[in-house]
């Protein structure tokens, strides 16, 4: 099977992972809340498509739309449907109104996740709910490769993971811990699928490999500052929410061509 669009391997991707976790995982996700984060994000791309927007064609906007629900639930966890409505919500308005140009630079599925923890008492993420089975990362590792094979940002998930995996090394190292700890603390579904799903998405990160590379350096520390020193369990996605807005000025720092989905056209 061949996709033309990146997005379409994205979709098919982020469908087998939350049937995977709901079916081999035993998670308490119900049916409702998926439904209400596709539906309202489906929904949302569609008004602010059709009111702000004049040259996004509805089609092919939709996949965007329909991968951000994706990702909100595979990652968030609410106890309330309206709370994830509320983060469908904001997730697709940070598109159209957190933007310079054309381009975005808050990720959206992050931005609607920020919300429902800082706006509402009823939404976590569970950083462990993948568990600790290496089987897991060669299924994200193989699958998250094929979509940045073809979107070229595989510099972005290079640098974060080689960048978090050193400093947790030598802090591992320096406290003399066992390397089963080190492992454990890498060993994360939900640190994989930020890196390969959400800190790559071409339309929020810096346009120039330089600039990507040092973006992703910079999230990489702000994570390992946050998680040890803070004892944030979802430090990465709040350091990718504060080093976002940054993205505009590595742009501006260094010049590149903005980027542009092959076969669609651009949001």
């Amino acid at each position: 099977m061949y996709f033309k669009d990146p997005r379409d391997y994205q979709i098919l991707f982020l469908c087998s992972f939350l049937i995977l976790g709901i079916g081999a995982r035993d998670w308490t996700l119900k049916p409702k809340v998926i439904c209400v984060a596709i539906g309202t994000c489906l929904v949302t791309q569609l008004l602010m498509s059709f009111f702000l927007s004049k040259e996004s064609p509805v089609g092919k906007s939709l996949k965007s739309a329909l991968i951000t629900s994706l990702g909100l639930s595979l990652l968030l966890r609410v106890d309330h449907w309206t709370t994830m409505a509320l983060a469908a919500t904001c997730a697709i308005a940070s598109k159209f109104v957190f933007k310079v140009g054309e381009k975005h630079f808050f990720n959206p599925a992050n931005f609607g996740i920020i919300t429902a923890l800082v706006f509402t008492n009823d939404a976590w993420v569970s950083p462990g709910q993948w568990g600790e089975d290496w089987w897991y990362a060669i299924i994200f590792a193989g699958c998250g490769g094929m979509v940045l094979k073809r979107v070229g940002r595989w510099d972005t998930t290079a640098a974060f993971l080689g960048a978090y995996s050193l400093l947790e090394a030598v802090r591992n190292f320096w406290l003399e811990w066992t390397w089963d700890v080190f492992w454990h603390r890498l060993m994360s579904g939900s640190l994989l699928l930020f890196a390969l799903f959400m800190v790559t998405d071409p339309r929020s990160i810096p346009n120039t490999p330089i600039g990507r590379v040092t973006w992703a350096l910079c999230i990489a520390a702000l994570t390992f500052i946050l998680r040890n020193y803070f004892y944030l369990s979802t430090a990465v996605f709040w350091a990718l929410f504060a080093l976002a807005p940054t993205t505009v000025w590595f742009d501006t720092l260094f010049q590149g061509h903005s980027f542009k989905w092959k076969v669609l056209s651009a949001e």
